[in-house]
C-alpha cells in the first residue's frame, strides 16, 4: 500500500528555542493564511512506492535527444532519396516510351521512302505533266477564239450585211500589245478589222453603235466606205478594238476543273 504524506519544509526554518518568551514580549498571534503557507511549503513524500533514482548525468539526456534528432533527419533524407528515385524511374520509363515511338516513326518513314522509290517514274511524269500544264496556261493566256467573236459581230450588223474580209491582230504571251498613241482610244489586247458588204447605202453610225455590244468591245472606227460600180455594192472597212475579256481562258478553266 502506497501513501502520500506532506513533510514539513526545512527551508527558512530556525531551530526552536526552549523556554519562555522574553518578558514584555507580545505573545505570538497566528496570522491568517499562515497555515496554508506552511502547507504549500511542505513536500510530498511517497511511502510504499517503488524506489527510483536518476543517476545519469544531464549530458546523457542531451546526447539522447541529439541522437533522436539525427535519426529523424536521416529518415527525411531517406524519404527524399526514395522520392528522387521514383521520379528518376518514372522519367526513365517515359524516355523509353518516347524512344520506342521515335524508332517506330523512323521505321515508318524509311518504309514510305522505299515505297516512293518504286514510283519515281510516275512522280517524274507528274512533274513533267504539271510543267506542261503551266506552260499551256501561260501560252494560252492570250488565246482568243475568233470564231464566236466574228459570229457575234456578224449578228450585230444589220440584216443583208455580210463579212467579206477579216484581219486580226492580238497580244502574245511574251510581248505586250502595242497601244495607240491617240489618247481617245482605250487600252486593247486585240484588233479586228473587217470588210462588210451591203447592197444598200450603209448607215455607218448605226453599224458602230450595233457592234458596241460585242464581248470585250473597246472602241470601233469606220476606216472607209467604197462602192463597186459593177455590182453596185458598198464595202465598209471597220476596225474594232477588244480588251482582255475576249480571251477564252480555256486552259485555265481546264486546270480549275482538274483541281
Amino acid at each position: 500500500m502506497t501513501e502520500i504524506i506532506d513533510a514539513p519544509s526545512t527551508e527558512n526554518q530556525k531551530p526552536a528555542r526552549w523556554g519562555r518568551p522574553a518578558k514584555g514580549a507580545a505573545p505570538a498571534v497566528a496570522q491568517p493564511g499562515a497555515g496554508s503557507g506552511r502547507r504549500r511549503d511542505r513536500q510530498q513524500v511517497v511511502i510504499g512506492g517503488a524506489p527510483r533514482a536518476d543517476l545519469l548525468p544531464g549530458e546523457v539526456h542531451v546526447h539522447r535527444r541529439q541522437r533522436a534528432n539525427v535519426r529523424r533527419a536521416w529518415a527525411g533524407v531517406v524519404i527524399v532519396a526514395l522520392a528522387v528515385g521514383l521520379a528518376a524511374a518514372g522519367a526513365s520509363v517515359t524516355k523509353s516510351a518516347a524512344d520506342s515511338q521515335l524508332a517506330a516513326a523512323q521505321n515508318e518513314t524509311v518504309s514510305l521512302l522505299q515505297q516512293q522509290r518504286q514510283f519515281t517514274d510516275v512522280r517524274s511524269t507528274e512533274r513533267a505533266t504539271g510543267l506542261l500544264e503551266a506552260a499551256q496556261q501561260v501560252g494560252g493566256s492570250t488565246e482568243i477564239d475568233w470564231s464566236p467573236v466574228l459570229g457575234s459581230v456578224q449578228a450585230k450588223l444589220p440584216a443583208g450585211v455580210r463579212i467579206s474580209g477579216v484581219t486580226v491582230d492580238s497580244a502574245s504571251a511574251t510581248e505586250a500589245y502595242a497601244q495607240s498613241v491617240d489618247p481617245l482610244q482605250g487600252q486593247r489586247v486585240a484588233t479586228l478589222t473587217i470588210d462588210a458588204k451591203t447592197s444598200t447605202l450603209p448607215s455607218v453610225p448605226e453599224w458602230l453603235d450595233s457592234v458596241a455590244t460585242v464581248t470585250g468591245y473597246v472602241d470601233a472606227t469606220a476606216n472607209s466606205v467604197t462602192r463597186d460600180d459593177a455590182s453596185g455594192e458598198y464595202t465598209v472597212n471597220l476596225t474594232i478594238h477588244l480588251d482582255e475579256k475576249t480571251f477564252d481562258g480555256r486552259f485555265a478553266a481546264d486546270s480549275a476543273k482538274k483541281g
